[in-house]
């Protein structure tokens, strides 16, 4: 099973991309808001993949940025209605943390911008994904007829640093872009401060 793939960003296509590792071309089917984020054909990228395998089609790969983007959709590809197409579309409009915290507010209509998630699928994926871990953050369902306020997730280091070059007025697509580099560079156990400066060289290249 594939996990990682780093290479040559070779091609970049409406819903996929092609890396070239080591002279083979891996076709990598992705989410929109990757492939906005992934860097110009010819540079080098590196995407946690989640490998699919189905009678019909044979091996499928998935890419994601981060470890988080990965686990998110595995986990959203556990409740039943949800297929890998939908589960793209969900994080396309919600990265992991956004996800976390529509869930603890029981906010289905924002999962349901999802494209291809009805009321009914985004009613299911909140109730489902309650108690489940989201990256960093987890959320248990209150019992029933008790009202409890969900906390507020545990802002991520990816959070934090976009959150940081927006208030250097940097644009969200390209602050978001830097700092996923940033972290592919430094690993996702980096200090707040070196993602910051890492991705500020990131903008400046």
């Amino acid at each position: 099973m594939i996990g990682r793939l780093r290479g040559v960003l070779a091609e970049v296509e409406q819903d996929h991309c092609l890396i070239d590792c080591a002279g083979v071309g891996y076709v990598v089917s992705c989410g929109a808001r990757t492939l906005q984020r992934l860097p110009a054909p010819g540079d080098e990228a590196t995407v946690h993949v989640h490998s699919q395998w189905s009678e019909d089609a044979g091996p499928r790969l998935y890419g994601f940025l981060t470890r988080d983007e990965r686990r998110a959709f595995t986990t959203l590809l556990a409740i039943q209605g949800v297929g890998p197409k939908a589960a793209l579309g969900v994080l396309d409009v919600l990265p992991p943390d956004e996800l976390a915290s529509a869930v603890a507010r029981d906010d289905k209509a924002a999962v349901g911008r999802a494209n291809g998630v009805g009321p009914k699928l985004a009613l299911r994926i909140v109730t489902e994904l309650k108690g489940k871990s989201l990256g960093d953050t987890s959320f248990t369902p209150s019992a029933p007829g008790v009202h409890v306020e969900a906390a507020a997730p545990v802002p991520s280091i990816t959070g934090e640093a976009v959150s940081a070059l927006l208030g250097l007025g940097v644009a969200e697509v390209n602050a978001r872009r830097a700092v996923d580099q940033a972290l592919i560079r430094l690993g996702d156990e980096a200090e707040l401060s070196a993602v910051i400066r890492a991705a500020l060289q990131e903008l400046g290249r």
